[in-house]
């Protein structure tokens, strides 16, 4: 600690400058001298209500306040009379004897935590008997849970009032269906829902009660599980809190549960403050999801899509059109690896690239991923007329097999809607597939205001350079003078390449 002085208007004031354990320690170190202990213990009692905050703080573990309990009475009942500004909790998990530990402490806020049942039929036991204390349990965490547990919580069907945390993910496949009476149908304190393939389709009617909600995460949505657009946006229209939405699903949708083509909504609900918005689906549902709201305040829009065959997206368009973070990126990254495609937009703010938006195809070979990619392009992305730079590379851990076919009027379609790309940068593998593709173009109807390309690789080829010099000269006959810039493997920086050796 730093120092404890006193501040301008006479009250005591802690200046902590370096939050670091090491320093907290020398403060609770029960192994300290008798005159030690004897100073501390001398200190206002509103002193070390502030040390123990910071401490606790920096601990980041729930059950951190246990050892200042232990050092003596005086600090026992500080702790004990500060239990909101503290934050105390009684952490409970599958390996502790639960009744005993609740025997032992006052009657605080229960965090239940499992991430795995070593033993089933002693977890078992101790998480039953923490979850039974409903009306002091603050957050339940059951992760990789087995269903016969799951089964035995959503039988409960008792409300929980305090809970403000939701976090399950089974263990086992076909977990049980969460019913419309689970948490008794209301939870008017949850700030958080994070559920991994849990089906629960009446949730927007647990929603409705849950106005104080910042984060719904709902990964792997079995098709038991399915909600429509419609009613899921309806729920979230009470939502003013909500910051985080992920959605993502294990099937598409059948037709059954109306995944035909609706007409687009005439009205949106506002998602007032909403920053980040994650999808992993199908592209009719995302259409229609979108169509019907607007997130002002949207910082992130993460998008993946499941062997996208068909790419009619018309209201992906219109909501990327309508939302301010992504009128102005001044950088586009396209990355190709084993799995999938994606491209990303950033912006910069202050010297930080922030990327704003992400929009991904899983699946497929490289071919059909460039045609699925530049298809996706031209029809969700509106005009990005602040783009300055646009990076083609591959993953960093996984690289997809390159096929010698790929049709150079591919490319072109991938990188005709950056319009205003004044530099290109292409890694390695790319140099060979897109250079050549490069001298496909007529006059500017691609890339019209290119002025640098950087080349990445060891060494041109002879046909790279070929195809190089044929695009400058090209652009040449235009007006338009373009620099190229060569790195080999291992340089820190680019080097100007010599135009003529292409010619």
């Amino acid at each position: 600690m730093s120092h404890v002085g006193e501040g301008n208007s006479g009250s005591k004031n802690i200046d902590v400058s370096d939050n670091s354990a090491s320093r907290f320690a020398t403060i609770i170190d029960l192994g300290g001298t008798e005159e030690r202990r004897a100073a501390i213990c001398a200190l206002p009692d509103d002193i070390l209500l502030e040390i123990f905050s910071f401490y606790v703080d920096e601990i980041c573990k729930i059950d951190a306040w246990h050892i200042l309990v232990h050092v003596c009475h005086k600090w026992r009942i500080i702790v004990f009379a500060s239990p909101c500004r503290l934050r105390l909790r009684l952490l409970c998990t599958n390996e502790k004897p639960v009744k005993k530990t609740l025997n032992v402490w006052p009657a605080l806020p229960i965090v239940i935590r499992v991430f795995t049942m070593t033993s089933r039929l002693r977890g078992v036991t101790n998480v039953i008997a923490a979850l039974e204390q409903r009306d002091r349990v603050c957050e339940i965490t059951l992760l990789n849970i087995p269903n016969p547990l799951l089964k035995k919580f959503v039988a409960m069907n008792n409300p929980f009032p305090e809970l403000e945390y939701l976090h399950l993910a089974p263990e086992d496949e076909n977990p049980p269906t969460l019913p419309d009476s689970f948490l008794g149908g209301s939870a008017p304190r949850l700030r958080e829902v994070l559920l991994w393939g849990i089906p629960f389709p009446a949730l927007p009617k647990l929603l409705l009660s849950t106005n104080d909600l910042v984060t719904l995460c709902l990964t792997d949505i079995p098709r038991s599980g399915y909600i429509s657009p419609e009613e899921l946006v309806t729920s979230l229209s009470t939502l003013t809190k909500l910051n985080s939405l992920e959605l993502g699903f294990q099937f598409p949708p059948s037709l059954a549960d109306g995944e035909s083509r609706r007409p687009p909504s005439q009205t949106r609900v506002v998602l007032p403050a909403v920053t980040e918005f994650i999808f992993k689906g199908y592209r009719k549902y995302l259409d229609d999801f979108v169509s019907r709201i607007d997130a002002p305040l949207l910082e992130k829009l993460n998008i993946v899509f499941f062997n996208l065959l068909v790419f009619d997206i018309p209201q992906l368009h219109r909501f990327i059109s309508r939302t301010a973070t992504f009128k102005a990126p001044d950088r586009v990254e396209i990355v190709f690896d084993t799995f999938g495609v994606e491209v990303g937009l950033f912006r910069r703010k202050g010297t930080t690239d922030y990327k704003v938006l992400r929009l991904r195809i899983s699946n497929g070979s490289p071919d059909r991923q460039l045609s699925s990619l530049a298809q996706v392009c031209n029809s969700s992305l509106p005009p990005l007329p602040t783009l300055e730079s646009l990076c083609i590379h591959e993953g960093q851990y996984s690289r997809p097999q390159w096929h010698n076919n790929m049709e150079h009027a591919q490319w072109l379609e991938l990188l005709r809607p950056f319009s205003s790309v004044k530099d290109l940068i292409l890694s390695e593998n790319l140099v060979q597939l897109v250079a050549p593709a490069l001298r496909e173009i007529i006059g500017t109807a691609v890339l019209p205001v290119l002025q640098n390309v950087f080349l990445e690789g060891h060494q041109l080829s002879g046909p790279v350079q070929e195809a190089i010099g044929q695009f400058l000269t090209a652009r040449d006959l235009f007006g338009c003078l373009v620099t190229v810039h060569h790195r080999g493997n291992g340089d820190q920086e680019y080097k100007h390449w010599n135009a003529d050796d292409g010619r």
